[in-house]
């Protein structure tokens, strides 16, 4: 694959973790959708892909550094995958067997050590449980999981071929 393909496949991964960031700003801010501590995670995950795909885009590395650009972005990808993954799990379970919603994660995150916050947040609450958006029949989470599994795809894509030779 030419760099420049490369380069733009980069490009466009950090375009589409952009919009996708930008997408949920605008549900939580002119749909007054108020995301949840999972909804949070996700929201970090797909900014640290994207962060990842514009470094890749600008560094443009040769063939050590474009593996290790492609094994932290699919890491990325696919630890948000995951946080989604346990977010459908969540909104699927009967109502009433989730924890009631607990303090703010601001507040969390003030009196609670990091690894306390991540592991009560990854448990859920009754916030996390609500499904308040849809869109062709999927709630946001899972429509995350899909972006986050097409994200480590478009990865694999633009970082694993090596680069055109000079000579083709």
């Amino acid at each position: 694959m030419a760099d420049s393909a490369r380069r733009s496949l980069n490009f466009t991964g950090f375009a589409l973790c952009a919009g996708l960031l930008a997408y949920a700003l605008f549900t939580q801010l002119h749909g007054g959708l108020e995301p949840c501590p999972l909804c949070i995670f996700q929201r970090i995950g797909i900014a640290l892909t994207g962060v990842l795909f514009l470094v890749a885009a600008l560094h443009d590395p040769r063939a050590g550094g474009r593996t290790v650009y492609l094994l932290l972005i699919i890491l990325a990808a696919l630890a948000t995958a995951a946080v989604a993954a346990r977010h459908v799990y969540v909104q699927h379970l009967p109502p009433g067997s989730l924890p009631s919603c607990g303090a703010p994660l601001s507040v969390l995150l003030k009196y609670t050590p990091v690894w306390q916050v991540v592991r009560k947040v990854l448990t859920g609450s009754g916030e996390c449980g609500e499904v308040n958006w849809r869109f062709l029949g999927l709630a946001m989470p899972a429509w995350v999981l899909l972006w986050s599994l097409a994200l480590a795809a478009l990865a694999l894509r633009a970082n694993l071929r090596p680069a055109a030779r000079a000579g083709r």
